[in-house]
């Protein structure tokens, strides 16, 4: 989250960088063109390191063990920040693509904390994926204002500050243990997997933590960890693997960058100083965090299903009066306001549910040996879908204008259909049980498959006779 944000308060002064640099090097200034494209590589880079590091993610937290993957990740990080400091100083705009670009772990987070929680916290220990990639967001915003590093000489240290995390993790993770479910069912240690379950559970849920990984265990067919490739060739996995396709998909599709690249419009238009709007983004920013905040209080009350559901409901009711709102701005002066309303009120619906569950259940949908290749398919997806939008938004923006959250409409109600009548309830459930709810599901569909095939041919006997 502090990765995304980081990069949007110093766009100015690192253009001129670039532009004062080209100078040096070629003794002319670089084409409005060209130093557009050298921007938008530095910021879109990111993605491509994210869907490298999703690639190798998986594999590494199989060889290394999720902990381990996560500590080595730190090693790039530490990498970036280095390099995107001493860019200024070397008078190299390539420093700022190559850090910009170093990225592993995100994959393995989330799938490292659904594997440690015990049941009954799973969900609220998954939503801190999103409660600190929100805060890493509104920590980016800030730190970004001029008021803290948001001058122009200090722009090299705003983006070497990414370093602060990745020492942070240095220091508190090696004191955390590895995954119990990683220790008895990948590596078969027995031992080492009864300590970790006393230092995260205790001794009172140890007994019951391990007849509960056991259970999985036995339900496996072989320990192998599986390829991506192997989940697409498996029947039993097929509405879990369409499932997170489709959530993924639809976290980047949904509009919710588009509220975002609006949000300076709508604040200019409600006579917000141009000055001041900084201020507001940072208002958004701390929306969106205190909303996954809020998701992560009820998850483990209302469940997965009514949480991401009902965001994506809300938030379609957003695109439907985003879009009214918009439209009608000249005619009124209530008009900006309401419109100043429907973005604050598409962020909370989007961190209630979509934000912060996606990630949940991609873990708790898929067995032991199936996650890691379930979090690569799933943040390749993901990453892809950000590129994607990234590359054709600004010509949707163009075509449609304002009626371009109709086509986000449309997303969020298809999503939210989708959910309601595929995917089961979660909460409280351990993932042997989850796997059950699917392979009864699948059995039903199959049943009607079944059913249709043979009423089909019944009329077709009927008719040749």
């Amino acid at each position: 989250g502090y990765n995304i944000s980081i990069i949007n308060g110093p766009t100015k002064y690192v253009q001129n960088f670039i532009n004062h640099t080209w100078m040096e090097r070629y003794h002319t200034n670089i084409s409005e063109n060209g130093l557009t494209l050298l921007w938008s590589t530095i910021v879109s880079i990111f993605t491509l390191g994210g869907l490298i590091g999703v690639s190798i993610g998986g594999t590494l937290s199989v060889r290394l063990g999720r902990k381990g993957t996560l500590l080595t990740n730190n090693i790039f990080s530490l990498t970036a920040a280095l390099l995107m400091g001493l860019s200024s100083t070397a008078g190299s705009f390539e420093l700022l693509i190559i850090g910009r670009l170093l990225c592993i772990a995100l994959c393995v987070q989330p799938l490292y904390l659904g594997e440690i929680a015990p049941t009954a916290l799973r969900g609220a220990t998954g939503m801190g994926t999103s409660v600190f990639i929100t805060g890493g967001i509104l920590t980016g915003q800030v730190m970004g204002l001029k008021e803290v590093l948001g001058k122009e000489e200090y722009w090299p240290i705003l983006l070497s500050t990414t370093f602060i995390p990745a020492v942070l993790q240095l220091i508190i993770l090696p004191w955390f243990p590895e995954s119990p479910r990683y220790l008895l069912i990948d590596k078969g240690d027995d031992e080492g997997c009864k300590k970790a379950l006393r230092q995260l559970h205790g001794l009172s849920e140890c007994d019951a933590a391990l007849e509960d990984i056991k259970k999985e265990r036995n339900n496996l067919v072989g320990f192998h960890a599986r390829k991506p490739w192997e989940l697409f060739s498996d029947g039993s996995v097929r509405w879990q693997l369409l499932t997170i396709v489709l959530l993924n998909m639809a976290q980047q599709l949904n509009g919710i960058n588009a509220i975002y690249f609006y949000a300076d419009y709508v604040f200019r238009q409600s006579g917000i100083p141009s000055e001041r709007i900084p201020y507001a983004t940072v208002g958004t920013g701390a929306c969106e965090c205190i909303t996954a905040l809020t998701c992560g209080l009820l998850i483990e009350c209302l469940g997965r299903k009514v949480l991401i559901t009902g965001g994506y409901i809300l938030m379609s009711v957003c695109c439907i009066l985003f879009t009214l709102t918009l439209t009608f701005q000249d005619v009124s002066p209530i008009f900006p306001y309401l419109s100043m309303a429907c973005v604050f009120a598409f962020i909370l619906s989007f961190g209630l549910g979509p934000g912060g569950v996606t990630n949940i259940l991609t873990a708790e949908l898929f067995t032991q040996t199936a996650r890691p290749a379930a979090f690569m398919i799933s943040g390749s997806i993901n990453w892809l879908s950000f590129f994607f939008i990234g590359l054709i938004f600004p010509f949707i923006v163009l075509g449609f204008q304002q009626y371009c959250f109709l086509v986000f409409l449309m997303v969020c109600s298809l999503v939210a259909i989708y959910i309601f009548f595929v995917v089961p309830e979660t909460k409280n459930k351990t993932f042997v049980e989850i796997q059950k709810d699917f392979q009864s599901f699948n059995k039903r569909k199959s049943r009607g498959s079944d059913g249709e095939h043979s009423h089909c041919e019944s009329k077709h006997f009927k008719k040749g006779k």
